[in-house]
This record gives C-alpha cells, sequence and structure tokens, in this order.
C-alpha cells in the first residue's frame, strides 16, 4: 500500500527534516505540497514530489482538491491547532512539528479532532527516536531505575539564537526557546520518567540578553526590535505523586554548560545522565558505580535504511503506525501535558506566581 502525503508549509523544517525523511520511506508519495510563498511549495515539489504532484498556496485548496491520506503540517506555531484539524476532518491523518499548539486549548481541541474523526494524530518530538533516548526509555520503562522521582529537562545554548522566519515574533510562535528547544528536553523527560500528570508549576522568563545589539550569534545578530520572546527560561515541576523535573531553556546564556534536548534522572534504585554519552549510576553490594554505555547501532524491524538519524526513525515509525494501525510512538495526549506545561510556566512567570494545573 501507498500513501500520498501532502505538506502544509514547505520552509526550513518540512524541507530539512519531513521530506528527506519520507523520501526514504518507500511506502510514500509525496503528491501535494502548500505555501503562502508559492515559489517554496515549487521548490520542493521539484525535489521530493511525484511527477504529478500539485502545488498551492491554500490549504483549504489543497485539502478539497487532493485525495491525501497523511498531512504533514510545518507552519508557525499558532496556525498548528487549525491546520491540522482541517486536514483531521478531510480524512488525513497528521503529523504536525512540535509543539503541538501554541495554547493548551488548541491542543486539546486537536486531540479531540483525532477522537472525533479516528484520524492518527502524532508530534514531531523525533529525539524520542536517537539512540541514546531508546536505550533508556527501556531501561526506564524495565524498572532499572526504580521510581524516578526527579528529573532535569535541559534545553541550553550558549549563542544559537535563530534569526530567520518568525522565530523571534512571540504572536507567530507563543515563546522562544522554552517552547522551541524546552519543548523537546521536556518531553524525553516525562516519557522516560512516564509521568504525565502535573500538579503545578512555577516559572520564569528572562530578556536579559535580547536587547543587545549586534550580539555575537551562530546565526547572526539578531534586531532587538523583533526579538519579542525570551531568551532564557527556567521552570519547577511538581506532580501529582510528588516527583519534581526542573527545566532549563535558552538561547543566549552567559554559560559554557551547554546541551540540548537531553535529560538527567534520579531514581530510588539508579539514576541516568544523558549530558555527556549516557550514563547510569547507583550502588551494588554497598558501592557506587557508573556504568557508561557505549552503544552500537542495531536493526529496526520495519526501517533498513540509516538508523543513526531520529528523523528517518520517526517517519518510519509514524508510517508504520499508519499502515498497521498501531499508536504512534508520540500519542497526542503525551504532547498535549507538554503543552499545558509550558503554557503554565510562561502564566507563572507573567504572574509571579505558581499556577496550578
Amino acid at each position: 500500500m501507498t500513501l500520498k502525503v501532502g505538506f502544509i508549509g514547505c520552509g526550513g523544517i518540512a524541507k530539512g527534516k519531513h521530506m528527506p525523511a519520507l523520501s526514504e520511506v518507500k511506502e510514500v508519495e509525496m503528491v501535494a505540497f502548500c505555501d503562502i510563498v508559492v515559489e517554496r511549495a515549487e521548490e520542493a515539489k521539484e525535489k521530493f514530489g511525484t511527477q504529478d504532484a500539485q502545488v498551492f498556496d491554500d490549504f483549504k485548496q489543497m485539502l478539497a482538491n487532493t485525495d491525501l491520506d497523511v498531512v504533514h503540517v510545518c507552519t508557525p506555531n499558532s496556525s498548528h491547532a487549525e491546520l491540522s484539524i482541517a486536514a483531521m476532518e478531510a480524512g488525513c491523518h497528521v503529523m504536525c512539528e512540535k509543539p503541538m499548539a501554541k495554547t493548551s486549548e488548541e491542543a486539546r481541541s486537536m486531540v479531540e479532532a483525532s477522537k472525533r474523526t479516528g484520524k492518527k494524530l502524532t508530534i514531531g518530538y523525533q529525539n524520542r527516536f536517537r539512540t541514546d533516548s531508546r536505550y533508556l526509555h527501556e531501561v526506564c520503562r524495565e524498572g532499572e531505575l526504580g521510581e524516578i522521582y526527579f528529573g532535569k529537562a535541559h534545553a541550553v545554548r550558549r549563542r544559537a539564537v535563530p534569526t530567520w522566519g518568525v522565530f523571534l515574533d512571540e504572536e507567530a510562535q507563543g515563546g522562544g526557546p522554552l517552547i522551541d528547544i524546552g519543548t523537546h528536553a521536556l518531553d524525553l523527560t516525562l516519557w522516560m520518567m512516564n509521568n504525565y500528570k502535573p500538579k503545578y508549576v512555577v516559572g520564569k522568563t528572562y530578556h536579559a540578553l535580547s536587547q543587545t545589539p549586534n550580539a555575537a550569534n551562530a546565526w547572526g545578530s539578531w534586531d532587538p526590535a523583533q526579538f519579542t520572546v525570551e531568551d532564557s527560561a527556567f521552570g519547577f515541576v511538581v506532580m501529582e505523586n510528588g516527583a519534581t523535573i526542573f527545566l532549563e531553556s535558552s538561547w543566549a546564556l552567559n554559560s559554557l554548560d551547554t546541551k540540548e534536548a537531553k535529560t538527567t534522572l534520579c531514581g530510588t534504585k539508579a539514576g541516568a545522565d544523558m549530558n555527556h554519552g549516557l550514563t547510569i549510576n547507583g550502588e551494588d553490594h554497598s558501592l557506587l558505580y557508573e556504568k557508561n554505555i557505549k552503544l552500537q547501532p542495531g536493526g529496526a524491524d520495519f526501517y533498513d535504511g540509516d538508523i543513526e538519524r531520529p528523523e528517518f526513525l520517526e517517519a518510519n515509525s509514524w508510517i508504520n503506525a499508519i499502515l498497521n494501525d498501531a499508536e504512534p510512538v508520540v500519542k497526542p495526549e503525551e504532547a498535549l501535558v507538554v503543552t499545558e506545561i509550558l503554557e503554565a510556566l510562561y502564566k507563572s512567570s507573567k504572574l509571579g506566581e505558581p499556577v496550578y494545573l
């Protein structure tokens, strides 16, 4: 069976991640490309599309005039919910790029649409498919760490502010590094802990470096007038069972302790640290131990390609879930909790007080 895939949004994340990954999946044909800048859609069609693929500048026209099985939504955060819901209502399964939505209300409406239409919905948290992430998840699932009662979600850059597109626009994105890269670290941490019941959060965002003119930056200096999102954010999450998570995120921070999409876990039996390779630590026969895990790639029963690249595993796992009517690795209900926590952290920072969920 071949699945016909369409794209809404043909910018960097679509052409850099989603389209190359799907081009390696033999059960997929990319037949429709939509972007408000039609030239981007034309370029995507020429590189990734079938010979008779269609190009649109209006997603409603694409959904009404093509026979699609799957839609990938790769647009700014503010449009994720509207586009994903429209695609599901048009009879398509949907992969939406992270974060799930700008607000928890929008994210809940996406979950409801998936249940109402019977169409699968997943969110692009591809870091779950890294080799170290998959290994650590199995370690956690098998109980090697015991009850995980404390976690740290790391997403810290020293100077790597994305200066293109709408990344600095709060109205389009809903926030800065917290919703952009902090979301990956939080997703990983919640997934490892298998804990999706937050009780309350305390958060603080900063605009400490965003107004610095001519700043050193990996992608060139930013315009302070356009930098309307935070440059860093930190949060503390308390779960219903008493477990806690510390979340750190930044695009620009005067720190050499940088790490991105990583987690640290502390359990009753052992702990784990992803920051310098994967390390498991614990106690055995009254002695402390550290195990540095040297991970070697292995096969996957649904994929014969380059398994070292998580975006390829993500794409194959997603298509496999559709073809075999299985649950996607990233469930929409899990992604909803990530969005609820992020939204509460922003709210806590604005109010200057804890926010209960």
